[in-house]
C-alpha cells in the first residue's frame, strides 16, 4: 500500500479541491456574478435622455370659449330657472281666477233667479189687484196694494198716471215700465260681469304662462347647444354652436322681457 507523505493527513488530501475543479467553479461563479447584476432602470430612464414634453396647454382663444360656454350655461339656468317660477305663478293665478269667476257666476245666477221670483210675486199681486178693482171689491184692492213691494210701487204708479183703462196707447203693465227696477237683477248683472272680467284675466294669466314655458324650449336649447360646444374641438364648429346659443339666448331674454310679471 502506498502509504501518504510524512507531515501530510489523510483528511486534507480528501478535502482540497482539484486543479480542475477549481477552474470549473470559478467560471460558474463569473457566470453568475454577470447575470446578477442587472440593474433595473425606471421607464424614463430606456428614452433618449431627454425630459419629456409637458402637456400642450390650451392657448387664449380656447379658454376664452370655454368660458364663454360655461357663462351662456349659468345666464340660461338663471333664466329657465325664472321662467319656470313665473310659469307656476300664472298658473296660480290662472286657478285662481278661474275660481273666482265659477263663485262670481253662481251668485250671479241666485240674484237672477230671486229677481225672477220677485217679478213673479209681483205680477200676482198686480194681477190679484186688477181682479179686484175689475169685480168692484175695493177692499180686496186696497189691500193687494198695500201689499205691493217698494220696488213695484214707483213702476205701479208711473203705469196708473198714464191711465191705462182709457188709454189704448198705455203700456200693457208696471212690469215693463222703465220705472219697474229689481235690485238683485241688477245685481246678478254686476256679478255676471264681474265673472267675465275675472275669466279673461284667468285666460290672460294662462297665456302668460304658456309663453314662459315656451320660453323655457329656446333656453334648453341653449343649454344644448353650449353644452356641446365643450365636446367640439374643431375650432370653427365650436364659434358656430356658441354663436348659436347666444343669438338663442338673446332672443329668449328679449321674448322673456316683453311678458308680464306675476
Amino acid at each position: 500500500m502506498v502509504q501518504a507523505p510524512s507531515g501530510v493527513h489523510h483528511s486534507d488530501r480528501m478535502t482540497r479541491p482539484s486543479p480542475a475543479w477549481d477552474d470549473a467553479a470559478r467560471r460558474r461563479l463569473h457566470k453568475t456574478r454577470s447575470v446578477g447584476h442587472v440593474h433595473v432602470h425606471p421607464p424614463h430612464a430606456l428614452t433618449d435622455g431627454r425630459e419629456p414634453a409637458p402637456p400642450d396647454r390650451p392657448d387664449r382663444v380656447e379658454r376664452r370659449l370655454e368660458l364663454g360656454a360655461v357663462l351662456l350655461l349659468a345666464l340660461t339656468t338663471l333664466a329657465t330657472a325664472w321662467c319656470g317660477y313665473q310659469a307656476a305663478r300664472w298658473s296660480g293665478e290662472q286657478s285662481q281666477h278661474y275660481a273666482r269667476a265659477s263663485a262670481t257666476r253662481i251668485k250671479s245666477q241666485q240674484a237672477a233667479t230671486r229677481a225672477g221670483q220677485l217679478r213673479i210675486d209681483d205680477l200676482l199681486y198686480f194681477n190679484g189687484w186688477l181682479d179686484a178693482r175689475q169685480s168692484g171689491n175695493t177692499r180686496l184692492a186696497a189691500i193687494y196694494r198695500e201689499r205691493f213691494r217698494p220696488e213695484f210701487v214707483p213702476a205701479f204708479r208711473a203705469w196708473v198716471a198714464q191711465r191705462p183703462f182709457t188709454n189704448p196707447r198705455a203700456i200693457p203693465g208696471p212690469l215693463y215700465m222703465p220705472q219697474y227696477r229689481s235690485a238683485d237683477l241688477a245685481r246678478s248683472a254686476t256679478l255676471d260681469a264681474a265673472a267675465d272680467k275675472l275669466y279673461l284675466e284667468g285666460t290672460a294669466a294662462k297665456s302668460a304662462d304658456d309663453k314662459y314655458i315656451l320660453s323655457t324650449v329656446f333656453f334648453a336649447a341653449v343649454l344644448f347647444f353650449a353644452g356641446i360646444s365643450l365636446r367640439v374641438d374643431w375650432r370653427p364648429l365650436r364659434l358656430a354652436v356658441l354663436g348659436m346659443a347666444l343669438a338663442l339666448l338673446i332672443g329668449g331674454v328679449g321674448f322673456v322681457i316683453t311678458l308680464p310679471v306675476a
